[in-house]
């Protein structure tokens, strides 16, 4: 099944978001463009997560769909000629701040969890260690290769993900604040990230210059802040309609089950 997945976007929650940054209109701009799995989100955040457990219940492996009552009302407000399939998997972004090597880091990170088993119980050892409750996108001082072992705890099916990897800021290869190298981050753990966010404001042929990303895959999405801005970068998957069969695609680089991305153009990004 071939199919467009937007896997990085916001609730209201987060900072600087629209204010119907809600499951009700992700789905609805996501039948509306035709986008097929989308991201919960700030899965991390306990008034989003009960929103996501009150209005979500499970579909196919690893996904989950809008409850049948709201997914009704939703179709009212969307085209019968857009008629696609929708379903969430989730997601939350973490923003990592800490001192390493002399100097201070801030690395912004996806992560991806399996159920809502999971992603509860990673939620209440995020809390021991950091505020999840003031943003939906939660700044931890915890070290980005320590958040991926507590993700690699958590499941064997959790991944984490870089995101946006070039902006200066807040980011893995960011020059102010990242680091030269996916080994120099991750330490040990580097093995076990095996796909990158590019980011809006570059694009796959500027990656593929840099040697070392080679052996990662480059997904890319929307970031979205609002609803209307779903979409504006996104995956394009060609397997089964599951978790697992979108990790192990990124996973094996599998050019026939991970098919590329949409992009913006660069120039248009915020960098």
């Amino acid at each position: 099944m071939r199919f467009i997945a937007d896997l990085h976007v916001h609730s209201r929650f987060s900072r600087a978001t629209s204010k119907n940054l809600d499951l009700e209109h992700l789905y609805i701009f996501a039948r509306l463009k035709g986008i097929t799995v989308v991201a919960t989100g700030d899965i991390t955040h306990p008034k989003w997560f009960k929103e996501i457990s009150e209005k979500l219940e499970p579909a196919e492996k690893g996904m989950y769909r809008l409850k049948a009552i709201i997914e009704k009302e939703c179709n009212e407000a969307v085209p019968l000629s857009c008629s696609g399939t929708v379903r969430f998997i989730l997601n939350s972004e973490i923003s990592n701040i800490y001192k390493k090597m002399g100097k201070t880091r801030k690395n912004h990170n996806l992560i991806f969890l399996p159920d809502m088993a999971v992603a509860e119980s990673l939620n209440r050892k995020l809390a021991e260690i950091g505020n999840i409750v003031s943003d939906g996108r939660p700044i931890l001082g915890v070290y980005t290769r320590n958040l991926l072992e507590m993700i690699l705890n958590a499941s064997d099916q959790a991944f984490l993900v870089p995101a946006h990897i070039w902006t200066p800021w807040f980011s893995l290869l960011g020059s102010k604040s990242g680091f030269d190298s996916i080994e120099e981050c991750f330490d040990d753990l580097s093995t076990h990230v095996f796909a990158v966010e590019t980011g809006l404001s570059s694009n796959p042929a500027m990656n593929w210059r840099v040697s070392f990303l080679d052996r990662v895959a480059l997904m890319s999405n929307s970031d979205a802040h609002s609803p209307d801005k779903l979409g504006r970068e996104a995956n394009i998957f060609d397997t089964e309609l599951s978790y697992s069969a979108i990790r192990d695609a990124l996973k094996s680089k599998n050019n026939k089950t991970f098919l590329g991305t949409y992009e913006f153009y660069p120039e248009e990004g915020k960098y």
